[in-house]
């Protein structure tokens, strides 16, 4: 079947057309009207041309035959471009941090035919007719318009030129693979319930790509929209949304560390959360009693596993699941005393967690207070909105309002005041959101995909105000580009109990770090379904944990999702593994530090590694955790061997120390292991074994030392600070200890040094042990600031002696325990 165009033309910005379509199928219709919508765009953009420009306060401003654009320096190497037409509404931008101070100069060269806008590294090439905006790094292209930006009455976006063998990465959680060049992005939070191994639209899109290229394309639209990766038009990006900010950020670096830190320093950067984040925690769906909590607790101690925090879902304020969501208040005969229960957690070093959601359901007690604090989004009659959803009859709460913003918060201080530690926003996409709700500043479909970032805007600015010296706990699962700053902490929603579920985990974190979101991870175990317990998938999931960045066992209640309550087996392997988190919280936390001051993530794609293999940005199966771990989680039934790929260099495994070099390792694995190698070079420093993460303290300190030729010289450190003070680095409360390594023909030098003020509780001094692994030979001698040490034949007398060395011969390692006050020492090994 087809359509012959008979006539068109274009009068006033309007392509006007007559067609003969017999019997034409509606979808087919719809795509020959959108085909003539864009032949109409490219038109239009055609005619737009230069006029004139202006320079002032670092932003230039040009006006153009059909409205004008602003370009504006908004973070290092990062320009702001604005459109603006007549008669468009505009939002302001939700993206861009406010308070940066590292803004570069800008440079403007007008030439004959272009002019020429510079920030940093980043350039703006800018053709005056016809009018298109290219990127420069340095001399080099990675970026340039197509057509550039397009509006009609109902869509609104950019289109862009992509080069041949350019790989796009981002957009949010989807499990698509990595590169996502060739996917249609659907744009708008989306809960997509017990998903596996594929998904194109979840809980939390993003309106950004990374590209290979080295840049970052942002478009800074809260709306329902698309992101077109090539898919219709193989060599176009282009973005559309039905309302919303007509605007984009271009971002370049010459690393992709860089490039993520100059995206971070442009839309804020994530705030070190509390040390207790980084431990353990006890969650389900849900715990109905103050009872079962504390029964809960003591068998974690019971069983010898170390924990810091319990959530508390839906039944806190309510005896069933439907019915009483915004009670947001405690159910007094499930829960007859919160405060005393929660202030008895917090003396056992566990911290009390709640789930809140933005619905105040009509049957709730909170209803009528709600609708008299003018808190809930109206309808088009300027009344509450109240519309069905699988938890009954509800409104929602405006987090957009004042009104609605000071009712939300008073309740949740109310919470604070009561010994509440953190909150943990569910259904924040939001869940459901009718397209004819009025918000404060648009409709539904203008605002939904930033309701999350206000919410969590809400929470942590409201709390840093009243509580500046408490770094807030804030986890949700929907936010928008730049929510990082807001200290919001993203989970993957509510993933399959299966192996298809554990499958693209990586993937989703992988993806969500790279555009600023560090601290995503999964429910350990998968959430939903499950018809019965599976061991194995169990612990493979839990191991894995070990190295992402929140340890949160979560799950439907019909099968425990706290390994205390599974098998001895099970717990026997799990302890360890849950223990080993707490032993690593020296490297954890020092991952969290370098997250919040640079944006790179905890768990980093192994491209970071070798940029000029792209075959790398597709790699999904293997992680860097931090700079010195590379695991590989077993996502498979029945596995005794993993093919990983490394990306260059030599590997030790961490459980036993054989090396791996080259461009791939196979690696043998039993129920105990995965595969967890270690770089040549690596420093690795942990404590003892502690319950909970009050009760930290690096005063002993071990540090392991893979020692490899390929590595003759190391430079590590770990930040340590009280755990809770907010903005601790920037108050100089802080220490980092250095250390470096240095080998020759003659032997090895270690160096360790201090920096910084110090902080409550701070160690006067250490009493340190150095594993050197891979070490074929006892020492001649080992000195320590000019004084010999003793080296021990038995591991009996160097377990008693206060200080001195020990070869491990079969492991091949040698022992040094020594005492390290504050000032710089220099241990120095002489080879015989």
């Amino acid at each position: 079947m087809s359509a012959q165009v008979l006539s068109h033309s274009l009068s006033n910005n309007q392509l006007k057309f007559r067609a003969m379509i017999p019997n034409l199928p509606l979808l087919r219709l719809v795509s020959l009207a959108c085909i003539l919508c864009l032949s109409m765009l490219a038109v239009a953009s055609e005619q737009r041309s230069y006029q004139a420009h202006n320079l002032s306060n670092n932003r230039l401003t040009i006006k153009l035959s059909d409205g004008e654009v602003s370009l504006n320096p908004v973070g290092p190497s990062a320009l702001a471009v604005h459109y603006h037409r007549e008669g468009i509404k505009q939002l302001q931008s939700f993206a861009i941090a406010s308070g940066r101070d590292n803004i570069p100069k800008a440079h403007l060269r007008d030439e004959k035919d272009r002019l020429l806008f510079r920030s940093g590294s980043l350039s703006a090439v800018i053709h005056k007719s016809p009018f298109r905006i290219e990127y420069l790094r340095g001399e080099e292209q990675i970026l340039s318009e197509e057509s550039g930006f397009f509006a009609t009455e109902t869509l609104r976006g950019f289109r862009f030129a992509l080069s041949p063998r350019e790989k796009l990465l981002g957009g949010g959680e989807r499990v698509l693979g990595m590169d996502r060049r060739g996917q249609r992005l659907p744009l708008y939070n989306r809960a997509h319930y017990g998903y596996t191994t594929e998904s194109n639209q979840m809980y939390f899109s993003l309106p950004a790509v990374l590209s290979s290229n080295k840049y970052i394309l942002l478009f800074d639209n809260s709306a329902t929209g698309t992101l077109d990766l090539g898919a219709n038009e193989e060599d176009i990006l282009q973005f559309e949304a039905v309302a919303g900010r007509t605007a984009y950020i271009v971002v370049a670096g010459e690393t992709y560390p860089q490039l993520l830190e100059n995206y971070v320093s442009t839309t804020g950067k994530q705030p070190l959360p509390p040390r207790w984040a980084l431990g353990n925690f006890a969650s389900r769906f849900g715990y109905h009693s103050e009872a079962e909590v504390r029964a809960t607790v003591d068998k974690f101690a019971e069983e010898d596993f170390p924990l810091d925090a319990l959530v508390l879902d839906l039944y806190w304020f309510g005896p069933d699941i439907k019915g009483h969501m915004g009670n947001l208040s405690w159910d007094k005969e499930a829960f007859p005393k919160p405060e005393k229960m929660m202030a008895d957690l917090k003396e056992r070093g566990i911290n009390t967690i709640l789930v809140t959601e933005p619905f105040v359901l009509s049957t709730s007690e909170r209803w009528q207070e709600a609708v008299a604090n003018n808190a809930l989004a109206k309808n088009l009659a300027g009344e509450p909105k109240r519309f069905d959803f699988y938890f009954g009859n509800t409104g929602l709460i405006d987090v957009f309002s004042e009104d609605g913003r000071d009712w939300f918060w008073n309740i949740y201080d109310n919470l604070l005041e009561q010994g509440v530690s953190g909150w943990w926003g569910d259904l924040g996409e939001p869940e459901v959101h009718p397209a004819d709700t009025v918000h404060a500043i648009g409709m539904a479909d203008e605002v939904h995909n930033t309701f999350g970032h206000a919410w969590a805007q809400l929470l942590y600015e409201r709390q840093t105000a009243k509580y500046p010296e408490r770094r807030p706990f804030i986890m949700m699962r929907a936010g928008f580009a730049g929510s990082q700053r807001y200290g919001m902490i993203p989970w993957t929603g509510d993933v399959a109990r299966e192996w298809g579920g554990l499958q693209p985990q990586v993937e989703l974190a992988l993806s969500m770090g790279l555009l600023g979101f560090g601290y995503t991870h999964s429910d350990l175990g998968g959430f939903a379904g499950g018809e019965k317990f599976d061991r194995e998938l169990y612990i493979r999931w839990l191991q894995y944990g070990v190295f992402q960045p929140v340890y949160r066992p979560h799950a439907q209640e019909h099968i425990a999702s706290e390994p205390v309550f599974h098998d001895r087996r099970t717990r026997n392997i799990l302890r360890e593994y849950v223990k080993l988190r707490y032993r690593l919280m020296p490297y954890n936390y020092t991952l969290a530090f370098e997250n919040s001051q640079t944006g790179i993530p905890l768990m980093r794609p192994l491209f970071f590694e070798n940029e000029s293999d792209l075959s790398l940005l597709d790699y999904k199966d293997a992680y860097l955790w931090g700079q010195d771990f590379l695991v590989a989680p077993v996502v498979e039934a029945d596995v005794d061997e993993v093919a990983v790929k490394l990306p260059g260099g030599t590997w030790f495994d961490y459980w036993s120390d054989k090396q791996y070099t080259g461009d791939q390792a196979q690696i043998k694995v039993d129920l105990k292991t995965i595969p967890v190698l270690v770089r040549a070079g690596a420093i690795i420093p942990t404590i003892g074994d502690i319950q909970t993460s009050r009760d930290y303290s690096s005063k002993k300190l071990t540090l392991d030392y893979y020692a490899h030729e390929s590595a003759p010289n190391s430079q590590r450190y770990i930040y340590e600070d009280d755990g809770a003070t907010a903005q601790a680095f920037e108050k100089g409360h802080y220490e980092k200890l250095h250390f470096s390594a240095g080998r020759n023909k003659q032997g090895l030098t270690f160096v360790l040094k201090r920096e910084g003020e110090g902080y409550t509780g701070v160690p006067e001094s250490r009493t340190v042990t150095l594993k050197i692994h891979n070490w074929q030979q006892v020492p001649a001698q080992l000195r320590i600031s000019g004084e010999s040490l003793p080296i021990f034949d038995s591991e009996k007398d160097f377990n008693r002696a206060s200080h001195g060395a020990w070869y491990h011969k079969r492991n091949q390692q040698l022992w040094v325990k020594f005492d390290w006050h504050k000032d710089r020492l220099d241990l120095i090994l002489t080879n015989p």
